[in-house]
């Protein structure tokens, strides 16, 4: 799918909420609640508990209770990645339960600064996603995934957004759709301005050799300073000690000239740092390498975990890859886990292809939720904003 160009008529003559949408199909009806999997005010899958159990290196713990904000100042529109179980190559619109899982793992922890808007969409699911990698010819639809979350922005902006400021975060998939709904419907429209930050995670955003924008977006640059909003944060997450194999589909883009972004959103100027790591207790999934007990002194009950200093990162080149370089700073000696999980497996075989994909943003979750509060507050006027760069 090719980007719309627009006119510097069309950028001043179209409203900002009536756009023109991709070639007709039946598509929900994003007025009827039901095919939202998060919205705020009601009990759904981001409406959870989110208690934390921090582990010391020590092996001490203690459980931070989460708080959702009593009145939040700024939106976030979510949209998930490829989680789907469904059979078809298309999901239905049906939340199943790891629709729900996937959204309290990435989206819900946001509540604590902003509304959350989760839209169900017909994404290409896990069926499709494991026949088209054994080489079966598959009738999925990716158009189809953009024009359900097209409709789903736009019944937000009608219904809900009122002027306020919104973050888009998505993963894999999600940032895939959120890529294209960013060049098509909002990069050169009024609502631009409304656009506080957009968190696209586990997916290749091209920029140029050297530059911050001009790439797959053409307006909204990568972060790259504390203060700063209307910009891209973006990276795929590998080890440090197991880099992008030569096969890898994360951190190189194919256009001459172009390289995959990589923002650190625990230092947007770059460096390596410790993050805010926060990861479901049980670890990454079905589809991931196990995660070990996170403490030998005592159960996590809690559905989450964190673990203070046990995780660096680093936006990091190598061999022509551009990605998030995490260092598990294991101590063999103390009671906490040395290692997490997170890499992708396939009948017990880690596809070293994918890196630590599944876990992409509980590297950095902890970051990632207060760098969404601080770009909303220079949104707002708060404090010292940077002005984005523009081409």
């Amino acid at each position: 799918m090719k980007s719309l160009i627009v006119s510097a008529f069309a950028i001043a003559a179209a409203p900002a909420f009536a756009q023109t949408p991709p070639p007709a199909a039946p598509a929900p009806d994003y007025a009827q609640d039901a095919n939202w999997l998060c919205r705020p005010g009601r009990a759904d899958a981001c409406a959870v508990n989110l208690d934390t159990t921090v582990v010391q290196a020590n092996g001490r713990t203690k459980v931070e209770r989460f708080k959702a904000a009593k009145t939040a100042p700024f939106d976030c529109f979510y949209v998930y990645p490829t989680v789907s179980n469904d059979t078809t190559p298309n999901s239905d619109m049906i939340a199943g339960p790891e629709e729900r899982q996937v959204a309290m793992a990435q989206a819900a922890r946001f509540r604590a600064k902003c509304r959350v808007f989760a839209p169900l969409y017909r994404q290409v699911t896990l069926t499709a996603l494991r026949q088209t990698m054994m080489g079966q010819t598959v009738a999925l639809d990716r158009v189809l995934a953009l024009r359900d979350v097209f409709e789903a922005w736009n019944d937000y902006l009608k219904r809900d957004n009122k002027g306020r400021g919104v973050v888009l975060i998505g993963h894999s998939q999600g940032s895939g759709v959120l890529k294209e709904l960013i060049a098509r419907y909002i990069e050169g429209y009024p609502i631009q301005r409304n656009i506080i930050s957009a968190m696209l995670i586990g997916t290749n955003v091209a920029v140029p050799a050297g530059a911050a924008v001009g790439g797959d977006l053409k307006r909204l640059p990568l972060c790259t300073a504390a203060g700063q909003y209307g910009c891209v944060v973006t990276y795929v997450t590998f080890r440090a000690d197991a880099p992008p194999p030569a096969n890898s589909r994360f951190g190189k883009v194919a256009t001459p000239g172009m390289v995959a972004g990589c923002v650190n959103p625990a230092a947007l100027g770059g460096g390596k740092v410790v993050t805010d790591a926060i990861f479901t207790t049980a670890g990454a999934g079905m589809s991931s390498s196990p995660q070990p007990a996170w403490t030998s002194t005592g159960a996590v009950t809690t559905p989450f975990v964190k673990v203070p200093g046990l995780i660096t990162a680093e936006c990091t080149n190598r061999d022509g890859f551009n990605y998030l370089a995490v260092t598990t700073n294991g101590v063999p000696t103390d009671p906490r886990t040395d290692t997490i999980g997170g890499d992708v497996t396939n009948a017990g075989t880690i596809l070293k292809d994918w890196g630590l994909h599944l876990v992409d943003m509980p590297v950095a979750m902890g970051n990632l939720v207060e760098l969404a509060d601080k770009q909303a507050l220079a949104w707002r006027g708060v404090g010292l904003p940077v002005k984005p760069q523009r081409n």
